[in-house]
């Protein structure tokens, strides 16, 4: 039984997640700022009130959690929304970055005391930080949040290695979730399942790389 905790837990993704893993048996720590009944019914540990923008809320967790090792973090937690160069909101912008890019690194730096050897790290990121992939311009700030978000994984991964520890990049598809405004190509339990089967296949050798919850390689 692994125990597991993941960020951003109570709806889409994060809760597709958080069901997979506690229906195989894994120990979960789900983490929030607002939980639902739902989230309660699975059955796993809720801690809601968590702001991955808040240093003050991720050492309450790490304080919490102290002395429990984690065998895989899930950095899930995210905000989406539009901007155009014609549309700018620069407050929304910085929003999607505090949350996107510093919120996942902060999360893992807190809870580096937790993190058994071996352990797995993954980052729950997008295509559209790809600088290659963009060919429609566009959503600034969610692109420059998960663009720095997978520079960060990329040197998680190699400052992680010498504690045996591997990171995983990982973008899950256009999923139909309340962030897409239910748009999507995608369910959330599907995402999830193929999200944790590239999380199984993670090893050292495939650290720091950028995947599609399909398999397949992204560009950077």
């Amino acid at each position: 039984m692994a125990k597991v905790l993941v960020t951003g837990a109570n709806r889409g993704i994060g809760f597709s997640l958080c069901q997979l893993l506690k229906a195989r048996g894994d120990d979960v720590i789900a983490t929030c700022r607002r939980s639902t009944p739902e989230l309660h019914q699975l059955g796993v540990e809720v801690l809601d009130g968590v702001d991955v923008t808040s240093d003050k809320s991720i050492n309450l967790v790490a304080e919490k959690l102290r002395g429990q090792m984690l065998d895989l973090l899930v950095n899930n937690a995210g905000v989406l929304t539009q901007e155009s160069l014609q549309d700018l909101d620069f407050a929304a912008i910085q929003r999607q970055i505090e949350t996107n890019a510093y919120g996942p690194l902060r999360v893992t730096h807190k809870l580096l005391p937790n993190l058994k050897s071996g352990a797995k790290v993954a980052l729950i990121t997008s295509r559209m930080g790809s600088i290659a992939d963009n060919t429609s311009g566009g959503m600034y700030g969610y692109r420059m949040s998960k663009a720095a978000l997978n520079a960060a994984g990329k040197s998680l991964a190699h400052d992680l290695a010498p504690r045996g520890i591997a990171v995983a990049i990982l973008h899950p598809g256009y999923v139909s979730t309340e962030m897409t405004g239910g748009h999507g190509s995608v369910r959330p339990q599907e995402a999830a399942r193929d999200l944790l089967q590239r999380i199984e296949e993670l090893s050292l050798d495939t650290s720091g790389t950028f995947w599609h919850a399909s398999g397949q390689i992204l560009p950077w």
